[in-house]
């Protein structure tokens, strides 16, 4: 190739019924040049002839997964083909849970592209199994579980949207020990070990949005503490990372049932981040059934 680096294409895959057609469509919406099931020998030669377009052809998103039955399994292949051709790309993977992607596929009434290997769970998991090394070689892990197609679009959006989408960015999730772990998080930090709101009768059923909140939580000992060494490892991590090549980090924070602490303490993480320049995102995953309950209670 002419030139290295002139196009870093988005690669799309995961596993069925994740939320691949969205994300497409959301790029296709960003303006991208989409493809969609492409066959993974046809990848570096795609890329040749986008870098051939003068300019016409600049981003690119390519879905490539296990609709493409034994092609697929060359797209190891391709992509070291890709980085033997000094081509730097992006692999976004879509995942969910087994009962989720399960009812997706009832209410679509659409097979599963590997119907034809046994009962519907047992495709999904098989095509998990396939996926495995995949999912590891992943820049960005998207778990759809419990994601609407309207925070997945704008996940998407936050990350990529921007012209300077290729700088390293962090996602920071609040969330409740209850629901369960984020499951895309690359680091997940317990913090229910600090005094708790709920038990405080004016600010049960308050949220870590709230002002007597925010104060309850940062004024207390171990929060400043917790703050310091917490921030310090970020400090030191984060940079790590990015000379290691990789460009999106999720950060998850728990408390129980993620409405007070956690809210609190990733809106305040994450204004330190943006403050050193970060790309920082910041996502309540729990936060909104406590706001509606609310919101019922006082009508």
């Amino acid at each position: 190739m002419s030139e290295t680096g002139v196009i870093r294409p988005v690669i799309i895959t995961g596993l069925s019924g994740a939320g691949k057609t969205l994300v497409v469509n959301c790029f296709e919406d960003l303006g991208y040049y989409c493809v969609d099931n492409l066959p993974p020998a046809l990848l570096l030669k795609f890329i040749e002839l986008s870098q051939q377009s003068e300019g016409k052809i600049n981003r690119v998103a390519l879905v490539i997964d296990a609709r493409g039955r034994q092609f697929f399994r060359n797209l190891s292949q391709a992509l070291l083909d890709l980085e033997a051709a000094r081509v730097e790309y992006e692999v976004v993977f879509l995942e969910a849970s087994d009962d989720v992607l399960v009812r997706r596929f009832k209410e679509s009434r659409r097979p599963h592209p590997m119907a034809s290997e046994g009962r519907l769970i047992e495709s999904i998991q098989l095509e998990r199994k396939l996926l495995e090394d995949l999912r590891g070689q992943a820049d960005l892990v998207i778990d759809t579980t419990s994601l609407s197609p309207r925070v997945l679009s704008d996940t998407i959006a936050e990350r990529f949207g921007k012209e300077d989408a290729q700088r390293f960015s962090i996602n920071i999730v609040s969330f409740g020990y209850k629901a369960g772990i984020p499951m895309d998080s690359d680091i997940v930090m317990d913090v229910r070990f600090l005094p708790n709101p709920f038990y405080q009768e004016k600010m049960s059923k308050l949220t870590g949005k709230d002002a007597d909140v925010i104060d309850f939580v940062m004024d207390s000992p171990p929060t400043g503490i917790f703050l310091k060494y917490f921030l310090d490892l970020l400090y030191y991590l984060i940079p790590e990372y990015v000379n290691e090549g990789k460009s999106n980090l999720s950060i998850g924070i728990g408390c129980t049932g993620g409405q007070h602490r956690s809210v609190v303490l990733a809106d305040y993480i994450g204004f330190r981040l943006n403050e050193m320049g970060y790309v920082v995102s910041i996502r309540h995953r729990d936060l909104t059934k406590y706001i509606s309950e609310a919101v019922n209670q006082d009508e």
